[in-house]
């Protein structure tokens, strides 16, 4: 769609570029022709105009004319009104005469007119008639007149115009001739002569009447007639200029007509010149505007025609990325797409766009900006889940234990009032999301733990059902009807969830994890926002900004290309398109040329900033140091909102000022590193705490470029190969795993490359070296100390001295430069120190052990501020306390109390009902309000309320000093002096002495107690209270000190009810029988509890010399004379005590540390994690032999007895075969599994990741080890074990039973003992229930120097003597030498005997136990008790923690 509508743009503007020159030309020859054509009308117009204005001169002339012509008509027309006016007179004169004459018959007239003579009178008449017609006036003439028939009508017809004043004065004439002769001419004389005469004479005489009346009118009638000549030659003139005017109009209607023509000739010419002019200037804005975009246009197009082609393997990757890798870290993401897919579709000659990104297919920048306007950061990994997020097909579920995806998903929905949040446990959650699905709204899931409500299925898996075309799914018991719009997010808190395959299936598991680049960043916003508030603010407005004008930019060149697209006809005719494109053109230029100064405002501003990137970069180190702890203890959770606020920004508020940036930024991070120590240590466990500080350390290093990775895995691992190496170890002083390890050191560094030949060269000088008391702080032979970095030396040392490592690690971290001797020194917990760090948002969870209860420091502490007695309200939480819990912590948060929750974790169910009341809470907590919780460490406690909260790991106080102070702070004068009796104040500070033994001694691990005891402060109260009593009551009866009820109340009651071991109970009995006792107050011989050359550890003098009552002071002064450090000798154990805990110290933070590394790529040369774990997988392999035919071996040892019945050591043999078998099968399966899944046939289950991630380590998975004897061996020594087991099983089933029995190379060795006792039973008859074992350890050294079994029970070798040593010479127990912690007894002889029989004397009874390990607490773990002889009272071997074991730990 979008290379079309760039096509169809493209297109338009190549035409238009064409057209331009097209145009040009057509326009300039336009331009010529209208040019003429415009002078032709010019010319044209000016004739016309000419014509017209002699036309409209004639047309004045004739209206001059007209007006004049009707002036002379009026004229005319008053004068030939006189002149008729005056005629009038005379007409009916001559219409008489003219009627008389047509009374004149015609005979009449021819009777005159044949008067042969007429009268004179008729003469007269007849000439004047013949006058009057223009004749001659004589008869003669008349009478030719009238001759003619018609002459009467002639008469009456007479023209009186022809009459003149001659013819009337000649008509007088003739009437004179009558007047001269004296007579008047009168129609009645005439009327005598003739009757017609007389007519005709009246005639006349009316003619001449007439002439006289109208030659009066004459100058009128000749005014008249003037006129009507004036009047016909202006008419005639007229017409004539009427006709010059039509004339003249018609010609100038043919050039009007032809001028109009010329002009709409021309005004179609300018038309098509403007039209061409505006399509030019269109063509040229579009061209000249558009240029730009057309060059780009144009690449983007031949860059769609080939991305056309490219986008099958665009999309494909592009797919497989939204389908496949929500779910994985960065890193793995980013292999898996450049090494792997990318890799694979090129050697497959798939069509792919070159330099390939998910992000530049799934997105772009307006769209990543705005994520990133809306909280998202902004690195890479966020990119692509923001694109996982939005696009997926499957809605996303967010591994999100930062919280930035409901950050983000929250601020990008903000705008919208239905968007909606709730979560699993809400009652109304349903009713909601049937909401939100019906309108098409947004809506979130958060606090999402590993259980998914399986309601939403329908919902997660989209199905649908089709009903009229629209969509209906299931929800519930109702039918919903489907808005694609709607939006679903699960989000969840947990680091590692462990989801089943299925919802992988039904959702786009998303991993939010934070990285350290992005975590860089935005604490680099938070550096720059304290320290350069203006810069920051500056960047913000400028990302928004950016964000902003981008956006704008996309959708005005999208406006562009649509407007292109969209048009119809001819582009360049359409104004509204070119004023649109225009004025787009207009704005995204603006536009760009702000997004190009932002571009180098944001890199100034970004160069400005990276001068506090230091401090963001340390931050994010640390911050990942803190949030993997989790892998080590669940209690152990950080958000990073709770690092931010109460670390990283606290930091940066009170570290040192300084004007100079360097050193400004020095003491932040100096700060900052402290900070995270010390708020870090507060939270977790004393055990932990040098882990933490070398975690740190190495990570800062690392942080820098100052340590080799190689080095810190082999450190860490040590050499994991379970090949032996080339070289034979050269002396017997050498640990074989260190000797192991040593043949790895070359490979790590070229530093160790002659490391195996100094040592083979110079082996006495390491041997004195490793016979030091402190080896870490002396030089290191051959001159190693210089040749090796301090990590170096570490790397080295660990291949000698195990147990020195732990103190090595603490030097390393004292003389590292980057952080110093206060990392090595945890500091004191003062819960003032806590209350000051705490807020009335966040509770302060304590984490409880054994021996400590902070309820009194709170108590204490709430008395110190004013906030006890009504204010401070506790309870013990169990079951039926929740509701009321609940109730008391909102009434506190609104009156700012203090509340104090007891024991969480024995309602860890109602804790989650906490966790969503403080996250819902609606009212804004009191100032004052405080939340104390105390719980154990439990792995089900609720997320929320861990990462929101202030940690503090309460433990009893570390040292037999420290302890004793912390008791005894209890004690108080009153107390004391509350018993009468003298005893009562020294045994209570024995008891106190005791107390901190018995705690102190869970320091030496399983040779102190074989089960952990949470001795605490409740005992001694107690304790001290029953000798109070005892005391007491013996003080007023004036009896002895009952020594055996205290000694029994004390440790078997008291501290013994909490001993579940029975050796462990043995202990504790033994510790009250040396410390209880008349010997306390022997002024002759003093008791000491220790004492050597330079420490004393006795009661006060005054207890023996004083009779009167010793003050609390002066045993209180005793304590503080004692030495903070003590040596193991002081709990009974031997020196080798401190080794073996330092030993068990260092391979537990190494085991530690290994849980925090990340599982990284293989470096440039390096071999893959992959690659290393199909290698381990294969020599495994090779190693493990074949099942064992049970059912062959089963009748070939039946076969052994006449009887044909097995014998019960041949069952045992067969039911261990029947384990070997099980445990063979089962790692070649899971072995094959793992093969598979590494080479990507199946699924990476959570077993198979868990065997992968022993293997890799060198451990012994689980899936093994829960079907192989008790161990506590690395990989590489079971194996060998494994090995040996299996060469002893096929020697049994081919040779029979063995002379010496390996009895360790056994699943259950207790099988066997037992069926020893069975057989022997069965030879003598004596009853089962009454017979023992009796163990005898021989003068045979090795198993080789026994040549045949003994009759009853057997010979057993590869049993180890731990807390003392065999002294083979006197066959008794002997103390240890230094250094050795354990020893291999020689073969010693299991006898079967009768109970009643069997009388020991100065001989322990000692537990034999399976490994090191000894007994658990369920009891699993004891084989059975040896008797081993010794001169020694068996309380000295008691309190050594004397025991066999049958393996050891290496």
């Amino acid at each position: 769609e979008m290379a079309s509508r760039l096509g169809t743009g493209l297109e338009r503007l190549a035409k238009a570029a064409a057209e331009v020159a097209e145009m040009s030309t057509s326009l300039a020859d336009q331009e010529v022709f209208l040019s003429q054509k415009s002078k032709e009308n010019e010319e044209l117009l000016r004739e016309i105009t000419l014509r017209k204005a002699t036309a409209e001169e004639k047309h004045k002339i004739a209206l001059e004319k007209e007006e004049s012509l009707v002036v002379q008509k009026a004229e005319i027309v008053e004068n030939k009104a006189d002149a008729e006016a005056a005629l009038a007179e005379a007409l009916p004169i001559v219409e008489a005469a003219e009627e008389a004459l047509t009374k004149i018959s015609k005979d009449s007239i021819t009777e005159i007119r044949t008067f042969a003579k007429p009268s004179e009178t008729v003469v007269a008449v007849g000439e004047m008639v013949c006058v009057l017609k223009g004749g001659q006036a004589s008869w003669a003439q008349a009478k030719v007149y009238m001759q003619d028939p018609h002459f009467l009508r002639g008469l009456v017809e007479f023209p009186k115009e022809t009459l003149t004043d001659k013819k009337i004065n000649a008509v007088g004439a003739i009437r004179n001739k009558f007047k001269e002769k004296g007579g008047e001419l009168t129609p009645e004389k005439v009327k005598t002569s003739s009757e017609a005469a007389a007519d005709l004479f009246g005639w006349v005489l009316a003619i001449v009447e007439y002439h006289h009346i109208a030659k009066k009118v004459e100058p009128k009638r000749q005014l008249v007639a003037r006129l009507e000549k004036n009047l016909r030659d202006s008419e005639r003139e007229l017409k004539q200029i009427k006709e010059e005017l039509a004339e003249l109009a018609s010609e100038q209607a043919m050039l009007a007509e032809k001028h109009t023509r010329g002009t709409e000739e021309a005004r179609k010419l300018a038309e098509q010149t403007a039209l061409m002019q505006k399509r030019l200037n269109a063509a040229n804005k579009l061209v000249n505007g558009l240029g730009s975009e057309r060059k780009r246009w144009t690449s983007d197009l031949e860059q769609l025609k080939e991305r056309r082609v490219q986008l099958v393997g665009d999309c494909l990757v592009g797919a497989a990325f939204l389908s496949y890798l929500g779910a994985f870290t960065f890193n793995f993401r980013e292999n898996i797409l450049k090494e792997i897919w990318l890799k694979d579709v090129d050697s497959k000659n798939i069509p792919l766009s070159p330099g390939y990104t998910v992000e530049g297919l799934l997105s772009d920048e307006v769209e990543i900006a705005k994520w990133s306007s809306d909280g998202l950061p902004s690195d890479d990994l966020s990119v692509q889940n923001g694109i996982l997020t939005t696009q997926a097909s499957r809605f996303p579920l967010c591994v999100d234990p930062q919280m930035q995806a409901v950050s983000w998903i929250k601020k990008m929905h903000g705008t919208n009032a239905r968007f909606e949040v709730a979560t699993f446990s809400e009652p109304d959650f349903l009713k909601r999301l049937e909401f939100c699905i019906n309108y098409g709204n947004p809506f979130l899931f958060e606090n999402v733990d590993e259980f998914i409500d399986p309601i939403i299925d329908p919902v997660l898996e989209k199905n649908f059902t089709i009903e009229a075309g629209r969509k209906f799914i299931k929800l519930g018991d109702k039918s919903v009807e489907w808005d694609d719009n709607f939006r679903l997010y699960l989000c969840t808190k947990l680091s590692n969830p462990n989801y089943p395959p299925e919802v992988y299936g039904k959702t786009m598991v998303i991993n939010y994890g934070v990285t350290q680049q992005g975590l860089q960043s935005q604490l680099l916003n938070i550096v720059v926002a304290v320290e350069r508030s203006d810069l920051e603010r500056q960047r913000e407005e400028l990302i928004h900004s950016m964000s902003e004008n981008k956006a704008t930019l996309r959708s005005l060149e999208e406006t562009l290309i649509r407007e292109l697209y969209l048009a119809t006809g001819n582009i360049l005719d359409n104004d509204d398109l070119i004023s649109t494109l225009e004025k787009t053109k207009e704005q995204a230029a603006d536009i760009s040329q702000k997004l190009q100064t932002a571009v180098v405002t944001s890199k100034e501003i970004e160069v400005a900033r990276q001068e506090y990137n230091s401090v963001a970069k340390r931050g994010a180190i640390l911050f990942f140091v803190m949030s993997a702890l989790s892998a080590i203890d669940p209690m152990y959770e950080y958000s990073l909102q709770a690092f931010n606020n109460d670390v990283f920004r606290v930091s940066l508020e009170r570290s040192e000022p300084h004007f100079d940036i360097e050193n400004r930024l020095a003491n932040i991070i100096d700060y900052l590193t402290f900070g995270v120590y010390r708020y870090t240590c507060m939270g977790i466990f004393e055990r932990h705490k040098m882990m933490l500080a070398f975690q740190m350390t190495v990570k800062v290093l690392e942080g820098e470029g100052l340590l080799n990775i190689r080095e810190l895995d082999f450190f860490l691992r040590g050499n994991t190969s379970l090949t032996k190496g080339e070289h034979a170890k050269p002396f017997d002083w050498l640990p074989d795993q260190g000797w192991h390890d040593l043949q790895k050191l070359p490979g790590v560094d070229p530093a160790f490359k002659d490391i195996l030949a100094d040592v083979q060269g110079h082996g006495e000088d390491w041997r004195q070296w490793f016979d030091l008391e402190r080896p870490e702080s002396s030089p290191f032979p051959c001159d190693y100390k210089t040749r090796l970095a301090p990590f170096q030396q570490l790397c080295l040392l660990r291949c000698f001295r195990v147990d020195r490592v732990y103190l090595a690690v603490n030097n390393f971290i004292m003389q590292c430069p980057q952080m110093g001797e206060k990392f090595t020194s945890p500091p004191i917990l003062k819960y003032l120190d806590v209350y000051k760090q705490s807020s009335q948002y966040s509770p302060i969870v304590c984490v409880i052990s054994p021996g400590a209860n902070p309820a009194d420091e709170i108590v204490k502490l709430a008395d110190k501020l004013e906030m006890g007695g009504p204010k401070l309200r506790s309870v013990s939480l169990g079951q039926g306390q929740g509701e009321e819990a609940m109730k008391m912590t909102e009434t506190g948060s609104l009156r700012g109390q203090w509340i104090l929750l007891q024991n969480c974790h024995l309602l860890i169910d109602w804790m989650k009902e906490l966790e969503k009341m403080l996250e819902k809470r609606d009212n804004k907590p009191h100032q004052d309000f405080r939340l104390w919780l105390t719980t154990e460490p439990t792995p089900n406690f609720p997320l929320g309320i861990l990462q929101r909260s202030l940690k503090v790991v309460n433990e009893p106080p570390n040292g037999l000093k420290m302890n004793m102070k912390n008791t005894y702070s209890k004690v108080t004068e009153e107390g004391l002096a509350a018993c009468p009796h003298p005893a009562y104040r020294a045994l209570v500070y024995v008891l106190a002495f005791f107390h901190a033994v018995v705690q102190e001694r869970r320091k030496y691990g399983t040779i102190g107690w074989n089960v952990a005891y949470d001795f605490n402060e409740t005992d001694f109260t107690v304790s001290q209270e029953l000798l109070n009593t005892y005391l007491t009551k013996a003080h007023l009866n004036n009896g002895p000190v009952p020594w055996p009820s205290l000694r029994y109340l004390v440790g078997e009651a008291m501290y013994g009810g909490r001993v579940t071991d029975g050796m462990d109970r043995r202990v504790v009995t033994t510790y009250l029988h040396e410390y209880m006792g008349d010997f306390l107050f022997d002024t002759f011989q003093p008791f000491h509890f220790y004492c050597n050359e330079t420490v004393d550890y006795k009661l006060p003098a005054a207890c023996t010399t004083s009779t009167e009552p010793v003050p609390r002071d002066e045993f209180a002064a005793e304590i503080e004379r004692l030495p903070f450090e003590n040596s193991p000798e002081v709990f009974g154990l031997h020196a080798n005590a401190e080794i073996g805990y330092l030993t068990n110290a260092t391979k537990q933070m190494w085991t530690d540390l290994l849980e925090l590394q990340p599982r990284q790529a293989a470096g440039s040369g390096e071999a893959s994690r992959e690659t290393i774990l199909e290698r381990v997988v294969g020599d495994v392999m090779r190693q493990i032999p074949g099942p064992m035919d049970r059912k062959q071996i089963f009748a070939k040892e039946k076969a052994r007895n006449k009887d044909g019945l097995l014998q019960p050591t041949q069952v045992v043999l067969l039911q261990e075969l029947e384990r070997w078998n099980n445990l063979v099968e089962r790692m070649m399966s899971t072995l094959k599994d793992l093969q598979k899944a590494l080479a990507g046939v199946i699924g990476m289950s959570a077993e198979l990741d868990d065997l992968a991630s022993a293997l890799y380590n060198g451990q012994l998975p689980k899936a093994w080890r829960a079907l192989a004897p008790a161990t506590r061996k690395n990989l590489g020594s079971w194996l060998n074990h494994f090995e040996t087991r299996h060469t002893q099983y096929r020697r049994w089933v081919e040779a029979g039973e063995p002379t010496v029995m390996w009895l360790s190379g056994l699943g259950i060795p207790e099988s066997y003992l037992t069926a020893l006792v069975q057989t022997t039973c069965r030879r003598y008859k004596w009853p089962l229930d009454k017979s023992t074992l009796f163990t005898r350890v021989t003068s045979f050294a090795t198993a080789a120097e026994v040549k045949e079994r003994p009759t009853d029970g057997c010979f057993v070798t590869g049993l180890f003597l731990e807390g003392a040593k065999w002294d083979l010479a006197a066959q008794q127990l002997a103390v240890q030498d230094p250094k050795v912690l354990i020893y291999e007894l020689p073969v010693v002889q299991v006898i079967p005997m009768e109970a009643a029989k069997l009388k020991l004397q100065n001989t322990l009874r000692t537990p034999v136990y399976v490994t090191q390990g000894r007994r658990n607490a369920a009891g699993v773990g004891l084989v059975f008790e040896a008797d081993l002889a010794t001169e020694k009272h068996a309380s000295h071997w008691i309190l050594e923690g004397v025991a066999v074991c049958l393996n050891t730990d290496t």
